[in-house]
């Protein structure tokens, strides 16, 4: 499921979490998924940080902890937030942050059902290969199946080619026939002034 998954792995699913196990380690490494909880809002940041500086755009980045839990553990959250942990495979009972997902629902007024939308998915580089990448998304994927959802979308930067491939190797397919547009700044200002 992705190019991060391992053929050396025991992979085991439950409603609670995902934990993996690497029985060819000495030490065996294993990780974990779980829903995002309030206290993790500085964690979540950091780990926004690090994708924002892998794809170039950590100047981009204006939120700080008191707005991700504002966003994401209000009532309605605005959006949902997953957080992967891993052993560091000297003591597999300590977990450590490894990445995290964090998602939300649009809607489709032809099908009239929701869909969930992949804003961010990261792993740690020291993290990857092991099919963490592959868990945050399969995570994702049973919560669009429980929530009824249509499908699942995303966008991927166009020079991100090892995560077109991941993708590609997940059964994700490009939507040749559409493209993304934005409305934002002054431009969004002056259209919302235009209302009556």
């Amino acid at each position: 499921f992705g190019e991060d998954m391992n053929d050396d792995c025991d992979f085991f699913l439950n409603r609670e979490k995902v934990i993996v196990f690497f029985p060819k380690f000495e030490q065996r490494m294993k990780w974990r998924i779980r829903n995002a909880v309030k206290d993790d809002a500085a964690l979540l940041l950091s780990l926004i940080r690090d994708l924002a500086e892998y794809e170039k755009l950590l100047d981009n980045v204006k939120a700080d902890a008191a707005d991700i839990s504002k966003c994401i553990f209000s009532e309605p959250p605005m959006a949902y937030a997953l957080i992967a942990e891993a052993s560091d495979g000297t003591n597999p009972e300590v977990y450590h942050p490894a990445g995290m997902a964090i998602f939300f629902y649009t809607f489709s007024t032809f099908a009239c059902k929701r869909s969930l939308y992949v804003e961010d998915v990261f792993v740690k580089p020291q993290y990857r290969k092991l099919g963490i990448g592959s868990g945050l998304f399969s995570h994702m994927a049973r919560v669009a199946v429980e929530q009824d959802c249509l499908r699942m979308d995303w966008s991927v930067l166009d020079w991100n080619a090892p995560a077109k491939a991941f993708y590609e190797k997940m059964g994700a397919a490009k939507v040749a026939e559409w493209e993304v547009m934005r409305l934002s700044g002054s431009h969004l200002a002056r259209l919302a002034a235009l209302a009556s």
